[in-house]
């Protein structure tokens, strides 16, 4: 029989038959969602309900979906439903769409004492191997440059120069202008409050150690961690999945020296240099904010500064970003080796990068902290 689709009911005793026939293609896909819609009413009206096919003259993807999508809706704990007269041409077919979506579901475990002492084990682990691909990266990355020290020429000048640029001078102006607005801020919420007391002029001292020791470096890494670690991971997660990484270690390269090195040294450049800008971006936007809001004039903010700040605030700020850059970087590039064959991993590993680099510039500006703070700094 060949024409449209129809589904004939027959009754056989306690059971019935459902007889197909015709074309069950995508061609008339209307008039079958239709036939199929109103055979799947008759769930549990019978206790056996046999599925003919014998009769079908075409059937393709989509009619054997149908087929298998009426056979479970059918199918309960009262009613059995099978599928008989397939030919050898469409048996294959059938069965490879009766395997779509018949996973096991997985039964939910009660939260209980061992499940949450497993996933706290688990996080441990995860955390735990987070390190060692942190600590086994920076190793080969000294090792890296090691090698480079012993034979200069094997450094790679143009690649430094070029992610100098990406990460350095392409962020001046997104540095300047967050450190400028976070200066203003600063200043305004000081001069408010200090103003109750009728000490404005101190806003000065709180603007010149905040933004030399903390604000201003910490700002500024936080920045290049969300702008240039991503642009790292996303950019050797692109090379590890278009498996450019293993033709370097084919053509016998090794990709820290090649790529992650120049990355890094870039980065250690650029954040000094940044954190520099955004500092002085940030005292004069205070310095603007204090003088057109506070009254505070130039000459007088400027003599207020120099009393209230010392070489030792400035040098513990450029003291900080050096090692915070080789920590983004490090971050950013074990996130992107880590990258699988998939634009979902990509994206996963892109976001990871971003947080934990975010997480240890703030641990590391902690330990700073204490560090300079134990030496009287």
């Amino acid at each position: 029989m060949s024409g449209d689709p129809t589904l004939e009911r027959i009754a056989q005793g306690e059971g019935l038959a459902l007889c197909a026939a015709g074309n069950w293609t995508a061609r008339f896909a209307p008039a079958l969602e239709r036939i199929v819609s109103d055979a799947e009413k008759l769930r549990g009206t019978r206790p056996h309900i046999f599925i003919d096919v014998s009769q079908v003259s075409s059937l393709d993807t989509f009619g054997a979906w149908l087929i298998e999508r009426l056979r479970r809706s059918l199918s309960d704990a009262a009613t059995e439903a099978m599928i008989a007269g397939l030919s050898a041409n469409y048996s294959s077919l059938v069965d490879e769409v009766r395997r779509v979506g018949t996973a096991p579901k997985v039964d939910s475990e009660p939260l209980s004492i061992t499940v949450m002492l497993e996933q706290i084990g688990r996080t441990v682990v995860g955390i735990g191997g987070t390190i060692v691909s942190l600590v086994d990266m920076l190793g080969a990355v000294i090792a890296a440059t090691g090698k480079v020290l012993i034979h200069p020429r094997s450094f790679r000048l143009t690649s430094t120069v070029h992610h100098l640029e990406q990460v350095c001078w392409r962020a001046v102006p997104i540095v300047v202008l967050i450190t400028f607005l976070i200066g203003c801020i600063i200043s305004q919420q000081g001069i408010f409050h200090f103003r109750q007391f009728g000490a404005d002029i101190f806003v000065v001292d709180m603007l010149g150690v905040l933004v030399l020791r903390e604000i201003g470096v910490l700002l500024v890494a936080i920045m290049v961690a969300g702008r240039s670690g991503s642009a790292y991971t996303a950019e050797l997660g692109s090379m590890k999945m278009r498996e450019e990484i293993d033709a370097l270690r084919t053509m016998g390269f090794d990709p820290i020296e090649v790529l992650i090195l120049p990355r890094m040294l870039a980065l250690v450049l650029a954040l000094p240099i940044l954190a520099f800008l955004g500092a002085m971006a940030a005292l004069y936007g205070g310095g603007l904010v204090a003088w057109l809001y506070g009254g505070v004039d130039p000459e007088a903010f400027l003599l207020r500064l120099r009393d209230a700040i010392s070489i030792d605030h400035f040098i513990v700020g450029l003291v900080k970003a050096p090692v915070m850059a080789a920590v983004i970087g490090i971050v950013a590039c074990v996130e992107g080796f880590a990258v699988q064959g998939s634009a979902e991993s990509l994206g996963q590993h892109t976001t990871a990068s971003v947080v934990k680099g975010i997480f240890f510039v703030i641990v590391m500006d902690g330990v700073f902290a204490i560090f300079f703070a134990s030496i009287g700094m």
